[in-house]
This record gives structure tokens, C-alpha cells and sequence, in this order.
């Protein structure tokens, strides 16, 4: 991925722009177990950060990548840095600087970096001479621990103080936000919360005086399940300890100053549904609130404007990405607030590539130090055995692939979801084969697989009525498969024999006008942990169960919240606790800013048996699913980082949506773009 940048001598605009890499930490662990699940679209795009010059025709020529293209950077800042803070941050750098930045002044940048598979902020002087010399600081120290590993988002410096998102604080409640805003003294380190408890804030601007912040957020009315466009609305505070906090704008989102006094935002409009760029003046006498606040509309309708960006005292244009009815592609343009019109810009250098502003978080550090936490560049994955291989879905067919990510194949070709492994036969994976997220009556069954037979990997049906069989996990000692089965009309769950399937003997374990799905079996036995819809059947949420396999002990495990998802849970290898996908955390980050994701609440997080000790693994805004407990400790530096030839990803399905003068909408066809396309 690349991120844009304008630089001219009244602005520096940063923007993003996506493409494909992967890294490695390095570092080296004595524990005993990992967890993959799956990130969608993840390993398909990547980021760094680049400069166009906004007052000259933007060519390849003058493009200049800015960060160091190996780790995933993007969403960046450029502060005001003064000469004693900058001495105190390069104190450890002043003898190692490199050749040509003491040849001009340096670009500075702070941004958002994941390196050595956490979150961070960084600090970047970078000669324009020479780009590869340049020097980096970390700005937060990030420490294993309870509050160390979070995402980190919308780093801006009000004088000594970096101001950003943190989702490191559990707020206690399911369905809600952790993300909030901190402030932090980078000389000492002391941080404080600039979000009241209870509340999450998205999507920081401090004012160019830094008295103020500005953040969209939902306030106490909290989030009810969006992802799509957020209806937040836009908060001001004091930047200095969070206090005097008020609305100033209802409807609004991705606040950006251009003085103390007038902020940009973006909503979709109520008369013709495009989302559009809004001025928002505030008085500057007397008190600030809602009904004090001037709202101007500026982007026109007939396109889809948003995440504006400006700079100080800068009232001559902002720069904002759009979606045109006629391109598939996002790009940036300025938006000529004199003359009341739009400039192109990146699609004059990458047409079919989309160009966004934010994005958070590849191999990923993980809280619980015993725990290596990897994504995989597929679906459903499951461990074997012995924890050398692992299955995985990649629509469509199943593969395998070894441990450090060697000797990929092919073992299934046809539509195909969830995996398991037979505990005690070796080279025998499950799956279920036919259409994902289908009705009860949908042709769906569940299969083997000898992915080890010599000649040609054979598969045998095991369910015999095609009626939506899915999701099988079996038994420690190998000779059951539990299921789920919709053959009555409902989504139950059932117990069959491992190796001749329905025809060995088939037992119903659970009954009811509801959804029972995603079961998976103790390493002891003991237990069949699964999602359920029975409290409230049909409405799409879901939490998790625990069941003795022969019907008795049911007990909820995990309480979702109101239309929450709790889904796809895994034992650990002990059995002592289960790891899960869950929308608790809320979501971190505005949808916007960010390429399609269907569920970008999606958190891995793990628990045990007796509901307690519920601990929050990811943190990021992307969808996080589908996650398995292998039985060994992989280090990232002996995985191999997948080979993917080309980035490809999709905008928002959502932006897709255009409105057609009252007749109703438009829908155009996604698209993946290549990088640099």
C-alpha cells in the first residue's frame, strides 16, 4: 500500500493508498501454544506513505515514498516539533545519524506504525536529498503487558504532548467501544484519558492553537451495531485535560481544524443520501453548542465526499477522498473552496488503484506471553495433531500447508468452509462442502479428506440429506463428529460416527426453534463449546454455550450483549479455555477510512471455562474471525510471509451506493485494483 502526501507551502496533507507487504518478529519465546485465525483481505494490502505536491500537475516523477517500506505505516501527522523536544527525542540518535540529513532540513512525520507485531507511534526526520536517510523514534514505550498491546490511531503533537486513540482500557461492557484518547507527555511518559469513561471517541483533530481536540463519537448513547458510514456526532474538549467537553455538530464524523474556530467533517446527506464534506463554525463569544454552531454544506452532491483533510489558517482548499459515479476506484482531490471546484489528483498517477486516509494494524504481538498470536491468508483454519500442519479454507477449495508456511496444496477444490482434524487418525480433515451463509435447506454436508493417500486425496461424504451440514469438530479419541444439521428446519446440533458418518449412527444433542452452530469439541471430552441465537432466535445474535456430549450441563459461557456476536469458539490445548470472535470491544475506528470489511468489529479474545478472565487478544479495525488453538509455540521468524504477486482489496461495498436524483440508487461493481495501477 502507499499513503499520499501534498506538501505546498501552506499544506501538508497526508493520505493513504494501499499495496502488499508482510514482516516478521524476530523475537524468540519458551511457550507452548499459538492462535491463527483470519483477518479478512488482510495480506492483500499493506501501507507506507508518499508525497504528491498539491500546487504542481501530480506525475510519477514527483512522487516520493516517505516511510521506509517495511513495516506497515500509514495515518500520519505533521507536528510542529520544537528544537528542545527534538533534541530530547533524538538524544539516542544524535551520533548515528545518517548521511543528507544535515544537508537540508528534514520532513518530519509522526504516524502509526505496526512493527514487531504490535501497534506503535513513530517519529520520522527524513531527508528529502537522500529518502532513505532519515531516523526513526518510537514515541510510546510499549511494554508486555495488560495495557500494551492495542491499536493506536490519529497521532497528532500538541506541543509536547502526542494526542491519539488507545484501545488498551476494557471498558467492562459487551458491544462497547474501547477506543478513547490519551494524551501523552513524551518527555516523562505520564498519560492521561482524555475520554470520559464510558464513552469511546474516534478520530482525533487537535485545533492549530492545540487547546482543543475534536472527536466524533457516539457519547453515552454508545454504538448499536454500524458499520457503515457512523451516525457519531462531533465532540469538542480541552486538549489539556479533557474537560469542557460539548456537541457542537450532530451527524458528523473525521473532524479536521483549519482554526479554533472552524472545523471540516463529513455526513451523509438527509435530502440526498451522498455522503459530503460540512463546515462547522463555532462563535467565538458567548457559549458553544449545537444550536450556536453554523453548519455549511461544501461539497456538492453527485458524488460521495469524505474524510476532509486541511492545515492551519488554510482557507483556500481541503483535501478529501471521493467516490464518482463513474469510477469504481476512491481517490483524493482538493476541493477549490473559492472557486467552489474539484482538482484530481491521484487518479491522474494510479486510475484503478483506491486511495484512503487511515488504516490500522501483520504478524501480530500478543498480549498473554505463553501465546504466538498469526493471522493466515485464508479462512478457518485448524491445527493437526501433532501442530505441524494446518488446514485452512480459501474460497473455494480446502488446503494444507505446513507450519512455517512451506508446501502448500490443494486437498479439496470445490466451495468449502470450516476445518477440523481428526485427533488419533492422522491425515484425515473435515469440512463441510457447498454454499456459506445458507438456509436451513441448503445443500450443504459435511466431508473427510485423506490428504495423505499416495495417489489421489480422496473425500467421502459423511451426512446424507444435504440439509445444511456444516461446522464439525471431533472427538479427543477420534471416533465422533458433532455438526451442526438445519434437517428439521432449525440449526441444531448432532453427533455422528467420525468414519462412516450418518450411517454408523446419528444422535441429536441439542433441540429447539433456534440456531445452534460453530461447535467445537473439548481435548478431554468433556465439553462441546458452540454459538447460539436461542435467547433471542432469528435477530443475529449470538453467544456462546457449553453442552456435556450426551445432552447434559448446558450453560452459557458468554454473554454478548444486547444484538451482540459472540462466534466460532476453539479450546485451548489444555481445554481450560476457549478462544473466540466477538464483536465486545465495538468497533475502534470509522468504517470509512478503511477498504470493505462485512463485520469490522470482529475481535479475537479468549476466556475460561468458568467465565472468567476475559482478555482481549486483537486490536485493530479490521474483521478478525475464525480463530483455532494449536498445541505448539510457532515463532513468526520461522514462518515464511506469504508470496502474494499483486495487492487486491475492495473499497467499502456501501460507497458503491450511489443516489439517482430521488429514483432511488445506482450500484456499481466492486473492484480489486493492483498497486500502483
Amino acid at each position: 500500500m502507499k499513503s499520499t502526501t501534498f506538501l505546498t507551502s501552506l499544506l501538508s496533507l497526508l493520505l493513504t493508498l494501499f499495496c502488499a507487504t508482510a514482516t516478521a518478529d524476530h523475537e524468540t519465546s519458551t511457550a507452548s501454544s499459538s492462535i491463527i485465525f483470519t483477518t479478512l483481505g488482510k495480506l492483500d494490502y499493506a501501507f507506507d506513505i508518499f508525497t504528491l505536491p498539491a500546487s504542481d500537475t501530480p506525475s510519477v516523477t514527483n512522487e516520493i515514498q516517505i516511510t521506509d517500506g517495511t513495516y506497515l505505516n500509514f495515518n500520519g501527522h505533521f507536528p510542529s516539533v520544537s528544537p528542545s523536544l527534538l533534541s530530547f527525542l533524538l538524544r539516542d540518535q544524535a551520533l548515528i545519524q545518517p548521511p543528507g540529513l544535515h544537508e537540508s532540513p528534514p520532513l518530519q512525520l509522526i504516524y502509526v506504525t505496526e512493527r514487531n507485531g504490535s501497534s506503535n507511534i513513530y517519529y520520522d526526520a527524513v531527508s528529502f536529498i537522500e529518502v532513505s536517510a532519515r531516523v526513526q523514534v518510537p514515541l510510546l514505550e510499549i511494554k508486555q503487558g495488560k495495557s500494551a498491546i492495542s491499536m493506536k490511531d490519529k497521532p497528532s503533537l500538541s506541543g509536547e504532548y502526542l494526542i491519539y486513540v488507545s484501545t488498551h482500557e476494557d471498558t467492562g461492557k459487551p458491544r462497547t467501544s474501547w477506543a478513547a484518547v490519551y494524551s501523552t507527555e513524551l518527555r516523562t511518559g505520564l498519560t492521561r484519558r482524555l475520554t470520559p469513561y464510558g464513552i469511546a471517541d474516534f478520530s482525533p483533530a487537535v485545533s492549530p492553537s492545540g487547546v482543543y481536540t475534536a472527536v466524533a463519537s457516539y457519547g453515552e448513547k454508545g454504538w448499536d451495531g454500524e458499520v457503515e458510514i457512523l451516525t457519531t456526532d462531533i465532540y469538542v474538549f480541552l486538549t489539556r485535560d479533557g474537560t469542557q467537553r460539548v456537541k457542537v455538530v450532530e451527524n458528523g464524523g473525521w473532524p479536521s481544524w483549519v482554526d479554533d474556530f472552524t472545523l471540516f467533517f463529513h455526513r451523509r446527506s438527509e435530502e440526498d443520501n451522498w455522503i459530503s464534506v460540512y463546515k462547522a463554525i463555532l462563535p467565538q463569544n458567548g457559549p458553544i453548542s449545537t444550536g450556536s454552531v453554523t453548519i455549511q454544506r461544501v461539497t456538492p452532491p453527485g458524488l460521495h465526499a469524505f474524510t476532509p483533510a486541511t492545515s492551519p489558517g488554510n482557507k483556500k482548499f481541503i483535501a478529501v477522498a471521493t467516490r464518482r459515479p463513474n469510477s469504481s476506484y476512491r481517490h483524493i482531490e482538493l476541493f477549490d473552496l473559492v472557486k467552489n471546484e474539484f482538482s484530481e489528483l491521484t487518479r491522474l498517477i494510479s486510475p484503478t488503484t483506491h486511495h484512503l486516509n487511515p488504516f490500522i494494524s501483520q504478524n501480530l504481538r500478543s498480549p498473554l506471553p505463553d501465546i504466538s498470536l498469526f493471522r493466515i491468508d485464508g479462512s478457518f483454519p485448524s491445527f493437526s495433531p501433532m501442530g505441524d500442519r494446518i488446514a485452512f479454507v480459501d474460497f473455494p477449495g480446502v488446503y494444507v500447508v505446513n507450519r512455517d508456511g512451506s508446501n502448500q496444496r490443494q486437498i479439496y477444490p470445490e466451495t468449502a468452509f470450516s476445518t477440523a482434524w481428526n485427533p488419533v487418525h492422522e491425515g484425515v480433515v473435515y469440512s463441510s462442502t457447498g454454499p456459506t451463509f445458507a438456509s436451513e435447506s441448503t445443500e450443504v454436508d459435511i466431508i473427510s479428506i485423506h490428504v495423505d493417500d499416495v495417489d489421489q486425496i480422496s473425500s467421502k461424504k459423511l451426512t446424507t440429506n444435504g440439509k445444511n451440514n456444516a461446522f464439525p469438530s471431533v472427538s479427543p479419541d477420534g471416533k465422533l463428529v458433532v455438526f451442526r444439521s438445519g434437517r428439521t428446519g432449525y440449526k441444531n446440533l448432532y453427533i455422528m460416527d467420525a468414519f462412516e458418518g450418518e450411517k454408523g449412527g446419528l444422535h441429536r444433542l441439542t433441540e429447539g426453534p433456534w440456531t445452534d452452530t460453530m461447535c467445537n469439541w473439548s481435548p478431554d471430552g468433556d465439553w462441546i463449546a458452540f454459538a447460539s441465537d436461542r435467547d433471542n432466535p432469528g435477530s443475529g445474535s449470538f453467544e456462546l454455550y457449553l453442552i456435556h456430549p450426551n445432552g447434559t450441563g448446558l450453560r452459557k459461557l458468554v454473554q454478548s450483549g444486547l444484538g451482540g456476536r459472540t462466534n466460532h469458539p476453539s479450546f485451548s490445548p489444555d481445554g481450560k479455555s476457549i478462544v473466540f470472535t466477538s464483536d465486545y470491544g465495538g468497533i475502534s475506528a470509522e468504517p470509512i477510512s478503511n477498504p470493505h470489511h462485512y463485520q469490522p468489529y470482529g475481535e479475537i479474545f479468549t476466556i475460561k471455562l468458568d467465565g472468567s478472565d476475559l482478555k482481549r487478544l486483537t486490536h485493530n479495525s479490521f474483521e478478525d474471525g475464525t480463530p483455532a488453538w494449536g498445541p505448539t509455540y510457532i515463532r513468526p521468524a520461522d514462518v515464511a510471509s506469504p508470496k502474494n504477486e499483486e495487492c487486491a482489496f475492495e473499497d467499502c461495498h456501501w460507497l458503491n451506493k450511489m443516489p439517482n436524483q430521488g429514483l432511488g440508487f445506482t450500484f456499481l461493481e466492486p473492484t480489486k485494483p493492483q498497486c500502483g495501477g
